[in-house]
């Protein structure tokens, strides 16, 4: 079995995992998520991870078993068995993959299939190559896309993930999809528990067909606290700290803030790669900003279900319409000959210049629709209900492209694009956490404020059982 040649290796290599340790080497999903605290252990788990997937290729091998103790007989079975492979170590900068790297180095020399001449000294990009095979192990940064964009590796381990955006962890995704390749994350919870990563742990938490997420608390690295959660150190920290920091920071639990309007939006539900497709027509919604932001929100309406697409939000700070119209006219959907458009009632109004649907019209020759929302809860009552799953065809009626990061931002799963913070539209609460009032904080919603306008538009509001849906076609 697996955990005979594991147990080799971790000989080996002088490792004796923990048993939390164990339970996450132990696993066999292709997409294994880490929620870490701090010193708990992370990147040697993920490190041993890597080198026992590397040294099981092919994946017939990957089940085989392995009792010897000889190195001569592990030697030779590896080179029976296994072809070469690509692994890569992604991180949100090079700096970020030095420890997983220097793991594997140390690993791969103390079993005799790297030396001196084999690995490079820096992770600016690193590279290991095993002798045996020509097997490649490479740094890379997210930084630079363009690294991520070659070829198709057969694992991916991802070093401090929760440092990662959304649109990386999904061009993750396709870079393996070609081989059936596993990707492995670790990482320790910011402050906040806000963005795609602390959402996955959470829906992973139980596991799915493809994936699990663990939690590997500090206070499970005996090694460093041998008193567990009553370490007299663990005991300091809990003292001196929030219980939302000590939660997160410490053991790994994600404690996202109260008062979030839509916590059922769900990256692994909601966020799918979605590329525009030239056969729809386009529809255009928009909330128009200067100070906060500029939304412009381009969908297209399939079977009912709208697909918020690749490259179709413009979501801008500090710029007039007609910097807005520019950027748009740019887009390759701009060249969609069926454009309809919807505009907050406010865009049709004048501050003393053009209203912003007036120069839309001359400057774009886009006719945009607008009425007045009723109130600000109808209108996310209707967007709640595009979210939720059809229990018909498995796939809730608005989806939305990673690269959409203004909108994201709001709903919580991606950092805001202007500074980087937690920037979510979320309810009116007291310092204790607690809800007041009963409408939301009518800031950071300027994606999802266009996306109602068009909802209510298109169809509707949401009503009482026998008017489930009223179709507008004019205002």
């Amino acid at each position: 079995m697996i955990e005979q040649y594991d147990d080799f290796l971790y000989r080996r290599t002088a490792f004796e995992p923990t048993d939390n340790q164990r339970t996450i080497l132990d696993s066999d999903y292709l997409y294994t998520l880490v929620s870490g605290g701090a010193q708990a252990g992370k990147s040697i788990v993920a490190s041993k991870y890597a080198l026992s997937r590397i040294l099981s290729m092919p994946t017939l091998c990957f089940r085989c078993t392995f009792t010897s103790t000889d190195m001569d007989e592990m030697d030779s079975h590896i080179t029976r068995m296994r072809h070469g492979g690509l692994y890569w170590l992604v991180a949100a900068d090079y700096d970020r993959t030095r420890a997983e790297f220097d793991y594997l180095v140390t690993d791969l020399l103390k079993l005799s299939l790297i030396n001196d001449k084999d690995f490079t000294s820096r992770v600016d990009p690193g590279r290991i190559t095993l002798r045996k095979d020509g097997t490649r192990i490479e740094t890379k940064s997210a930084k630079d896309p363009r690294t991520l964009a070659m070829y198709s590796p057969n694992g991916i381990i991802a070093c401090e993930a929760s440092q990662l955006d959304l649109t990386t962890f999904y061009r993750l995704q396709e870079r393996v999809a070609a081989r059936n390749g596993w990707i492995f994350m670790s990482g320790t919870l910011e402050e906040g528990s806000l963005g795609w990563y602390p959402k996955l742990i959470q829906q992973w938490s139980t596991g799915t067909p493809d994936a699990r997420s663990f939690k590997l608390p500090t206070t499970s690295n005996t090694y460093l606290f041998p008193g567990g959660i009553d370490d007299p150190k663990i005991l300091r920290i809990k003292e001196s700290t929030s219980d939302s920091f000590f939660m997160e920071r410490i053991m790994g639990e994600p404690v996202p803030p109260k008062g979030m309007v839509f916590p059922e939006f769900s990256p692994s539900t909601h966020v799918k790669s979605i590329p525009y497709d030239p056969d729809y027509p386009v529809h255009i919604w928009i909330d128009p900003g200067y100070a906060g932001a500029y939304a412009v929100e381009a969908v297209q309406i399939v079977n009912e279900q709208v697909r918020m697409f690749q490259g179709g939000e413009i979501y801008e700070r500090g710029l007039i319409t007609s910097e807005i119209i520019k950027l748009a006219q740019d887009k390759e959907w701009w060249a969609n000959p069926l454009k309809s458009g919807v505009i907050d009632i406010a865009g049709t109004q004048h501050q003393a210049m053009p209203a912003p649907s007036e120069i839309w019209l001359k400057e774009a020759r886009l006719y945009l629709h607008s009425r007045k929302i009723r109130n600000i809860n109808d209108g996310d009552e209707r967007i709640r209900s595009f979210l939720k799953v059809s229990p018909l065809h498995g796939e809730p009626r608005l989806v939305v492209d990673p690269s959409r990061s203004g909108i994201l931002s709001e709903f919580g799963s991606a950092p805001n694009p202007f500074d980087k913070q937690a920037r979510v539209y979320r309810w009116k609460t007291d310092r204790d956490g607690t809800i007041v009032g009963k409408s939301p904080d009518n800031t950071n919603n300027h994606g999802i404020r266009a996306v109602t306008y068009g909802l209510v538009h298109n169809f509707g509001y949401v009503e009482a059982l026998n008017r489930d849906r009223i179709l507008v076609s004019r205002f």
